[in-house]
């Protein structure tokens, strides 16, 4: 595994293979599949759905990873899991601190609680109600801040130092990254290869694990971000070819409002990603309605963003050749649903 069992990970050498220079990746594949094992019978093998509407729209084959169903309602459960699982039994008795907007929050508290040990998390005030309910009842102790004044790695590192905590963050930590590829990995798994794989960014967390995934089950795949359009540091960063810092979001996608890349995730997601993509507000309220009343699922905005992003045309994949004597065939498309937690006076909220 790409860290030791204490949870804390060390930079990754720099260089690599290909020479000085090279940086060889914190995660790499077989990590993911490591994390699968682990993760096997604790989280929900999440379903993958399809529909016909969604395709015409689309003008493609598109698969929906639905990790709305998830433990704790989105994908963060997996990384949060895999990373509470490897601390020691002497860090697992001194708990854990982890800062989030709201789904690692769940997912570290829940983890924590079914680990047997204690979390602190440290949210912004603003965050959704129903997120601060949910960690709260899973028996987390919970410390605000306000998001645009304060600093939540400040925060979360100072209560680890001053407590003797365990920090994971959201998505800078190689277990989390590795937990996250899962979904990718179950999801080729059911499908078979893939010309594309839509997934939301934020910290880069799962993009970054569903690449590590995805290019080595579908050689060839094309991956794509997507970010909402205020919130564009990673699609800024890769092509500066450097982390970029923008003032922090305001977006409905509250899951993907963050400043900039992580540390650990860039340097993967500049490797393996092709592209990223932009929505706005507007799109992403569209594609949460079309999720409800033709898919019959509810997903939180940040989930919707790749649903949006087929919506609204960003993604324009041609026709993929069938062979001597054959059709073409429309491009196969997976779409990673990235969580569902979304209160009902939010939603009602949102699509009025």
């Amino acid at each position: 595994m790409p860290s030791s069992p204490t949870g804390s990970s060390g930079p990754a050498s720099p260089t690599g293979p290909g020479g000085a220079g090279t940086p060889v990746p914190a995660v790499t594949f077989d990590d993911v599949r490591d994390a699968a094992k682990r993760l096997a019978g604790v989280v929900h093998r999440t379903p993958v759905l399809r529909s016909r509407t969604l395709d015409g729209l689309a003008g493609a084959e598109v698969f929906l990873k639905c990790e709305n169903f998830q433990r704790v309602g989105a994908f963060k459960f997996r990384g949060a899991y895999h990373a509470v699982s490897r601390l020691t039994p002497e860090q697992r008795a001194r708990g854990v601190v982890a800062y989030s907007s709201g789904n690692h929050a769940q997912a570290i508290a829940l983890a924590a609680r079914e680990l047997g040990t204690t979390a602190v998390i440290v949210m912004p005030e603003d965050s959704p109600q129903a997120k601060l309910d949910a960690t709260a009842g899973y028996g987390a102790e919970i410390v605000t801040y306000d998001r645009y004044t304060g600093d939540r790695a400040a925060i979360g590192g100072r209560l680890a130092q001053e407590r003797g905590l365990s920090l994971i963050p959201p998505y800078d930590h190689p277990d989390v990254i590795a937990g996250q590829g899962t979904a990718a990995l179950e999801l080729i798994e059911e499908t078979g290869p893939l010309d594309a794989l839509l997934v939301p960014v934020g910290g880069g967390g799962l993009m970054a694990g569903s690449a590590l995934a995805a290019t080595a089950l579908a050689p060839g795949i094309r991956m794509i971000g997507v970010e909402p359009e205020t919130g564009d540091d990673t699609r800024r960063s890769l092509a500066a070819g450097h982390r970029v810092t923008i003032p922090v979001p305001h977006t409905i996608a509250d899951g993907q409002a963050v400043d900039a890349p992580g540390e650990l995730t860039f340097p993967i997601n500049r490797e393996l990603v092709d592209s990223v993509v932009l929505v706005g507000d507007d799109e992403i309220r569209t594609a949460m309605k079309l999720a409800f009343e033709r898919l019959k699922i509810v997903t939180e905005p940040s989930g919707a963003t790749g649903i949006a992003a087929l919506l609204a045309g960003c993604v324009d994949l041609p026709p993929v050749p069938g062979g001597p004597g054959r059709s073409p065939r429309p491009p196969r498309i997976g779409v990673i649903v990235s969580g569902g937690n979304i209160g009902l006076a939010r939603f009602l909220e949102l699509m009025g």
